[in-house]
């Protein structure tokens, strides 16, 4: 009898696969009780459907949205990923509401979200590469410009962009540099540090009055490359007025066509452009060249604010050389991160 009683216990439950698989069924049947048989599940959560098909039209035809009125579009294009959590608030408010309609709806906006973003979900990074590039808004009012400086070199660039630079503070950031980088040069709030020489500086005119922008020939052993230093102007979120940026969209495409004037064929932008590859307003920068963090990075980049990373509005875009890998470096005494990409110039070699 004690067997008996025994051998009845563990077919019940107990460690038996299949009372494993009685209790699972049991637990889903009492998940899904709800839904069936209710006929309503077709009538409910229409209006979380329609949010769903909404949120799935800004993301694919964020293109078409107009700047006309406050810049809308390219604010949208700004923080384009982040429409992405509004997905799985959706999916909460379809299960509680038990509405299939609501979950039908909700596979079309997920789609367009990795069909757009998730490629960037992965690891990209390859190896090889002869060439580390770095760019940095060290941010006017940094507490530690030395500390900056040393911890942006650690990275090991052979090529370093730093954008910002307060008149005052650019003798601290030539000293701690100059033992890893016996050239570089200086235009208005920007500087480029090289191990490598550094020749044919000039200034480039991005349409602000001041200088903020510049070009230079780095000698690489693998052969000339024109290195573009830029802070494009800021832009700011209005109430009154929306995303204001005309000032950025101008010096944008003054930038832009300064690029496309450049006779040598390797080409490397360094620096704070204060908006996204996805924002159309630097269509007349980001039609000419391509980023390494899109092609061969880890996740996003992004890259500021330095607290809390939202959006990457500090770029390093490049054409006739190929990216190998890109990555973010840890934070400094700014309010933006560094940016970091390794690029292969001799793109002959196998």
């Amino acid at each position: 009898m004690a067997q008996q009683a025994y051998m009845t216990e563990t077919d019940e439950g107990g460690s038996d696969p299949e009372g494993r698989e009685n209790r699972i069924r049991r637990l889903f049947a009492r998940a899904v009780g709800g839904w069936r048989g209710d006929r309503r599940i077709w009538r409910r959560g229409l209006i979380t459907a329609l949010v769903a098909l909404l949120l799935a039209a800004v993301m694919a035809a964020h293109s078409h949205i107009p700047n006309a009125i406050g810049n809308l579009g390219s604010l949208t294009e700004t923080f384009l990923p982040w429409f992405g959590l509004l997905i799985p608030v959706l999916l909460l408010i379809a299960l509680v509401r038990k509405s299939a309609t609501a979950l039908i709806a909700l596979v079309v906006p997920v789609s367009v979200w990795l069909s757009t973003f998730g490629g960037l979900l992965f690891d990209k990074t390859g190896s090889g590469g002869d060439l580390t590039v770095a760019t940095h808004n060290v941010n006017a009012d940094n507490p530690d410009p030395a500390g900056t400086a040393r911890a942006v070199a650690a990275a090991g660039a052979d090529v370093m962009a730093l954008e910002e630079l307060k008149a005052s503070a650019v003798p601290t950031y030539e000293k701690a540099l100059a033992a890893k980088y016996p050239h570089h040069a200086v235009v208005g709030t920007v500087g480029l540090w090289s191990k490598y020489p550094v020749g044919d500086v000039r200034p480039v005119d991005i349409k602000l009055g001041w200088k903020r922008a510049m070009r230079a020939t780095v000698a690489t052993p693998s052969g000339p490359v024109a290195v573009f230093v830029a802070h494009l102007p800021s832009v700011r979120v209005k109430l009154e007025a929306g995303f204001t940026a005309r000032q950025r969209d101008k010096s944008a495409d003054a930038l832009g066509e300064a690029i496309s004037d450049e006779k040598l064929p390797r080409k490397i932008l360094l620096g704070d452009l204060n908006g996204t590859v996805n924002d159309r307003s630097l269509t007349a920068i980001t039609s000419q060249l391509r980023s390494p963090q899109g092609a061969v990075g880890d996740g996003f980049g992004f890259s500021w604010p330095a607290s809390f990373p939202m959006a990457r509005i500090d770029q390093i875009l490049v054409t006739g050389v190929e990216p190998t890998t890109s990555w973010t470096l840890p934070a400094t005494g700014s309010d933006h991160l560094p940016i970091a990409a390794r690029v292969k110039v001799d793109t002959t070699a196998s």
